[in-house]
């Protein structure tokens, strides 16, 4: 699947180029809120939960098709009888966006792609393990801007991090608010 998001990504960064709109050069801050779906795999064995995902995202848009941000990501936080789970992540990355409404506003699609830096950590009765690791992430989103400042969106990213020799994954589908100033 990261394989088609990540050019699917690049390729709305590219969209709309031929004029500048007066809306770049806008900063933006986004919160997300939704479902994550963590898997924990290892040799052949899995493990799979559900979980709220929080997200900030800060950036900078400088074309009205394509930005660059950074955030911070809570993608799962778990405690069941002796056993906590806890995934976050810092990450930076570039996104595009298409508007198909007049004057840049209206609704849209957007993509997301860069690098992050994932957290995991497991405790299984008093037993920690700790990892950190940088890996991919790839995200598409749609929504509907109402004007020049603020829009909804409803976006699913993949992620992907190591513990040890196992192999954590988090879907997330969240429900974004962004404020551009």
């Amino acid at each position: 699947m990261k394989h088609v998001l990540f050019p699917c990504a690049l390729f709305l960064a590219t969209l709309s180029a031929p004029t500048m709109a007066t809306e770049a050069g806008q900063w933006y801050g986004r919160f997300e809120i939704g479902h994550s779906d963590l898997k924990l795999s290892v040799d052949g064995l899995s493990a799979d939960d559900t979980d709220t995902a929080y997200g900030l995202r800060v950036g900078h848009y400088f074309h009205p098709s394509f930005a660059v941000e950074g955030f911070y990501s809570i993608l799962g936080d778990r405690s069941l009888e002796g056993v906590s789970f806890d995934m976050d992540a810092v990450g930076m990355g570039v996104v595009g966006k298409k508007n198909f409404g007049a004057d840049d506003t209206g609704f849209f699609i957007a993509g997301r792609a860069g690098a992050q830096s994932v957290n995991t950590k497991l405790s299984v009765d008093g037993l920690r393990l700790r990892e950190r690791s940088t890996k991919p992430y790839v995200g598409v989103g749609v929504g509907y801007d109402f004007d020049h400042h603020n829009g909804l969106s409803l976006n699913y990213d993949y992620n992907k991090a190591d513990l040890f020799n196992a192999d954590v994954k988090a879907q997330t589908l969240t429900l974004g608010y962004e404020y551009r100033f």
